[in-house]
């Protein structure tokens, strides 16, 4: 079996997530931080420990190894969405600078757990750089794209280029518009969820011509989102295999064109720790190695 960390799509074999326990850690905490977090509405800690459960369990069924950050006091509860503080190759990991500065000690405190793991790290983004995680998507082993967005900057990109460039990585930018502006969470990936070498879902009345038509160049087939599933989350879609598709319940015309061109879909209920924070299953979670 090979494996690598240039993919969205092949078999998870290996991935950190943050528990909900860990990263909102009371009611109390959840509601000092949610509104300044820019979170749609107040998380329940019960209700968000029960969808995460079953969030953990399907993650742990399909995949051999199940790693996790811990809690740490001097992150917020957006902490949970760990995809955003690191970006893994197969060089080491780059810890990421956050463009939301209530974000800004994430990326060191998973520092020190990918230490305590013994995991290497390349580099990381420093300021006036920013990038998040969530701006970032292998679109194959050799192409990592990137959304230029209020949240990742072109000093952030250039930083990107310096580390993975020499090692024959093409980086490839994607100019995001403005849309509901700074405060607002709105990535690369809010558009774009890659779930097979030549299949992604796509938002496309925010993505940016030149980036659709490079995927269209790729061979990608493109699975529209429609309007009213974007808020929903409906393009927010992590792939556990070639194919096979973990997304938010509540998406079901996004839900049947993936079962359309031949997927297999699973749903979790993620009203409390996914939709309030506008944080999906691919920000809930750190790929590693994938496999094929």
């Amino acid at each position: 079996m090979k494996t690598t960390h240039h993919s969205e799509y092949l078999k998870l074999e290996s991935v950190y997530i943050k528990k909900v326990k860990d990263a909102f850690i009371s009611d109390e905490v959840i509601s000092e931080q949610w509104k300044t977090l820019n979170y749609i509405s107040q998380p329940n800690l019960q209700k968000s420990i029960m969808e995460y459960v079953n969030f953990e369990n399907f993650l742990g069924k399909e995949t051999s190894e199940l790693h996790y950050f811990p809690l740490d006091k001097n992150v917020t509860m957006d902490s949970i969405y760990c995809r955003d503080a690191s970006i893994a190759t197969n060089f080491g990991i780059i810890l990421c600078n956050m463009g939301k500065s209530g974000r800004i000690n994430e990326p060191q405190s998973q520092k020190k757990a990918y230490n305590d793991s013994g995991i290497d790290i390349l580099g990381e983004i420093s300021l006036p750089g920013t990038i998040e995680g969530g701006d970032v998507a292998w679109l194959d082993e050799k192409t990592l794209a990137v959304g230029l967005t209020y949240r990742t900057n072109q000093e952030g990109i250039n930083q990107l280029k310096q580390l993975l460039e020499p090692k024959g990585i093409d980086v490839l930018v994607a100019d995001l518009p403005h849309y509901k502006g700074k405060e607002d969470v709105f990535h690369l990936m809010s558009i774009l969820s890659p779930v097979d070498k030549d299949l992604a879902v796509v938002y496309s009345p925010l993505m940016p011509i030149r980036f659709r038509d490079e995927l269209t160049s790729r061979g990608f087939d493109l699975i529209e989102v429609p309007d009213d599933e974007f808020e929903s989350m409906g393009c927010n879609v992590l792939a556990m295999a070639p194919r096979k598709c973990l997304m938010v319940a509540g998406n079901p015309k996004t839900y049947n064109a993936l079962i359309k061109a031949g997927c297999e879909v699973a749903e979790y209920k993620g009203e409390h720790i996914s939709v309030m924070g506008g944080g999906g299953p691919t920000c809930l979670t750190r790929p590693m190695l994938r496999s094929y």
